[in-house]
C-alpha cells in the first residue's frame, strides 16, 4: 500500500517538471524566429484563457506599446521667403516721368500745327467730319487755317472782321462758304477769285458796302442785311457770274437794282433797300422784243420806294411780274 502511494507520488513529481520546462523552450524558439513567422508559430497554440499568459509575454507590453521614440521627425520648411522689413535697396527702378506729358499726334482730317486765334489747332477747337469743318460760335476774329480737303466751311456767330487774300489760299475743293452773322467788313479781292470749285458764298448779317471780285463758278451769293451800297458793286461783275441762279441782296442800302444780270438767274431778291427807280433794261433788252428770261421767276422789290407801275416796258421778257408797290 505504501508502494503504490510512492508510485503516484513519484509520477505527479515527474509530470510537474515536464510541464514547467515548456514555456522556456517556446520562449528560446521564438527568439530564433523571424518577424515573419510569428503568426505561423501563433498557429500551433490553442490559445485559451489557461495557457493566454503563456502565448503572450505581459511582462514586456510596456514596451511594445510606447511608440514615442519611433515617431519620425517632422521638419517644417516655409515655401515663400521671409520678408524683409525696412530694406533700403528696391530691385524695382520707378520709371522718371517727365514734367511736360507727352501728347501723340493725332492724324485725324485737319489737325494743323498752324494755330487758330485761340492759339490751338482747327479742329480742337472747331469740329471736323470728313470734308466739313464747323466753327459756329467759337468766338474767332480771324478764318482759321483749314485742312486742303476742306469741302464745307461754317463759321457763323463769330467776331470775324475781315477776309484776307491766303485765308482760302489752296483750298481747292471748297464748295461753300457760311459766314452768316460776323462783323466783316472788308474782304480782299484775291481772297475768294481763286477759288476755282466754290458754288455757295452766305454772307448775311454782316457789314459790307461792297461785293469782292468772285469766282464765275457761283451759284448761290447771299448778302442779305449788310450795308450793301449800289457803288459797291462794279459794273459788268454779276454778268461775269456765268452760272449764278440765286441772288440775296434783301436789306441793304441799294438805291438802284444792279446788272447786267446774268441769264443763267432764277431769282433776285432786293426787298428793303432804297430802290426809286430803274432803267428800262433793267431786266429785258429793250432792243431785242424777242428775248425772253424764263428762268427768272422770282423777282422781290417789296419794301422800296419804287412804283412798279410806272415801268410797263421793263418786264415784257418775264415770265411774271416782280413783287412790289404797283400804282
Amino acid at each position: 500500500m505504501e508502494l503504490l502511494a510512492f508510485l503516484s507520488l513519484l509520477g505527479l513529481m515527474l509530470l510537474g517538471a515536464g510541464t514547467a520546462s515548456l514555456p522556456k523552450e517556446r520562449k528560446r524558439r521564438d527568439q530564433t524566429l523571424g518577424e515573419g513567422d510569428a503568426y505561423a508559430v501563433l498557429d500551433n497554440y490553442d490559445l485559451g484563457l489557461d495557457n493566454y499568459d503563456e502565448v503572450i509575454d505581459l511582462s514586456d507590453y510596456e514596451g511594445l506599446t510606447d511608440y514615442g521614440d519611433q515617431l519620425p521627425e517632422v521638419k517644417v520648411t516655409s515655401l515663400v521667403p521671409p520678408t524683409r522689413i525696412g530694406s533700403t535697396q528696391s530691385t524695382v527702378t520707378p520709371r522718371k516721368l517727365s514734367s511736360k506729358p507727352r501728347m501723340s499726334r493725332p492724324t485725324m482730317l485737319g489737325l494743323l500745327d498752324s494755330p487758330s486765334s485761340h492759339g490751338l489747332p482747327t479742329c480742337l477747337v472747331c469740329v471736323c467730319l470728313g470734308s466739313s469743318v464747323y466753327c459756329d460760335d467759337t468766338d474767332l476774329e480771324n478764318i482759321p487755317p483749314l485742312p486742303k480737303t476742306t469741302t464745307y466751311l461754317y463759321a457763323r456767330f463769330n467776331r470775324i472782321r475781315r477776309i484776307r487774300a491766303g485765308d482760302f489760299q489752296g483750298l481747292t475743293k471748297l464748295k461753300r462758304i457760311d459766314l452768316s452773322s460776323n462783323a466783316i467788313f472788308s474782304i480782299d479781292d484775291d481772297a475768294l477769285r481763286l477759288l476755282p470749285a466754290l458754288q455757295d458764298l452766305i454772307l448775311p448779317e454782316n457789314q459790307l458796302a461792297s461785293l469782292p471780285v468772285l469766282p464765275a463758278s457761283i451759284e448761290v451769293l447771299d448778302v442779305r442785311l449788310n450795308r450793301l451800297r449800289s457803288s459797291g458793286i462794279q459794273p459788268e461783275a454779276l454778268r461775269a457770274l456765268e452760272k449764278l441762279q440765286f441772288l440775296y441782296l434783301a436789306d441793304n442800302l441799294l438805291d438802284s437794282i444792279p446788272g447786267p444780270l446774268p441769264p443763267s438767274l432764277r431769282s433776285l431778291h432786293l426787298q428793303n433797300n432804297m430802290i426809286e427807280t430803274m432803267q428800262s433794261d433793267a431786266f429785258c433788252d429793250s432792243e431785242e422784243h424777242k428775248h425772253s428770261r424764263r428762268q427768272l421767276e422770282d423777282i422781290r422789290l417789296d419794301g422800296n420806294p419804287i412804283n412798279l407801275g410806272l415801268f410797263p416796258s421793263a418786264y415784257f421778257c418775264l415770265p411774271r411780274l416782280p413783287t412790289g408797290r404797283c400804282c
